[in-house]
């Protein structure tokens, strides 16, 4: 009789265990790896990377295995991503993703706010800008948005002029004075870093500074931290709604991950929520 009885009230917690996984799988998979969702996060080598390793041992906790894979440029992981390779990624702001959606028609939207990169000029050969001597190259990026970044940050610093409502993607064409009668190379953003040797300085995105072992606070001009430049996590619209996404945000703006963010970059790198 006992063990009748124990064997109903055994098939009726499993009974309940299952109904509870399937109407509510996002409370039962802490603690069970095989039961995380696995979303694939494309991300850009340095800080996004590096920050993303702090993000996945908290978004596991809410259900989800984050699988980080890395790209060497910043066309690929939007590529993959509208192709169904990547749930969402993490390397661009909004800015460069408006331009790459303009520009391929993707169906991607962002749907939550990263970290931010102050932009800088570096150069192996002087210390300060003021050094720079007249009639120097200077390698900028060569994709519209970050390229562009450059060029409004050597007008804010006073270093030539720029043609009037040039929204966020000035060309080299804007340029309407020069005085120390600059010229520039237009490299990939991914090579910025190892043209320093052959120019006088380079505009450099901070992720890959640090991959270039820079030091970011080293730049003879840098960017301001304010403006619409701070990165964002993005996905196809269809999962913008979906409960992954909704974790994966907020795993991402945990105070934990700020924390890490302040320690690991010391200023070099924000927290952008």
């Amino acid at each position: 009789m006992i063990k009748t009885v124990f064997s109903k009230i055994a098939r009726r917690s499993v009974l309940t265990g299952l109904v509870l996984m399937t109407l509510s799988p996002w409370a039962a998979t802490s603690g069970s790896a095989q039961n995380l969702k696995v979303i694939r996060v494309g991300v850009t080598p340095g800080p996004h990377a590096q920050i993303l390793e702090a993000v996945k041992p908290i978004a596991a906790k809410k259900g989800l295995d984050l699988k980080i894979i890395e790209f060497t440029d910043y066309i690929v992981p939007n590529q993959a991503l509208a192709s169904g390779e990547l749930e969402a990624n993490s390397f661009q702001n909004q800015p460069y993703l408006d331009n790459q959606i303009n520009d391929r028609k993707y169906d991607l939207v962002s749907i939550g706010l990263t970290v931010n990169f102050p932009l800088g000029i570096y150069s192996a050969k002087y210390k300060s800008w003021a050094d720079v001597p007249d009639g120097s190259t200077i390698a900028i990026q060569n994709d519209p948005t970050n390229g562009g970044r450059s060029l409004l940050l050597l007008r804010d610093k006073g270093v030539f002029k720029l043609k009037d409502a040039v929204g966020f993607k000035p060309t080299l064409v804007d340029i309407i004075e020069n005085p120390k009668k600059l010229k520039f190379v237009e490299v990939d953003a991914a090579q910025t870093a190892r043209s320093l040797p052959d120019v006088a300085a380079a505009a450099i995105n901070t992720n890959y500074a640090v991959e270039a072992k820079i030091e970011p606070t080293s730049a003879i001009l840098r960017e301001d931290p304010k403006g619409p430049y701070v990165n964002l996590i993005a996905v196809r619209r269809a999962d913008k709604d979906s409960e992954w996404a909704k974790l994966l945000v907020e795993s991402y703006q945990s105070p934990d991950v700020k924390a890490f963010i302040l320690e690991k970059y010391k200023g070099s790198v924000l927290a952008g929520w």
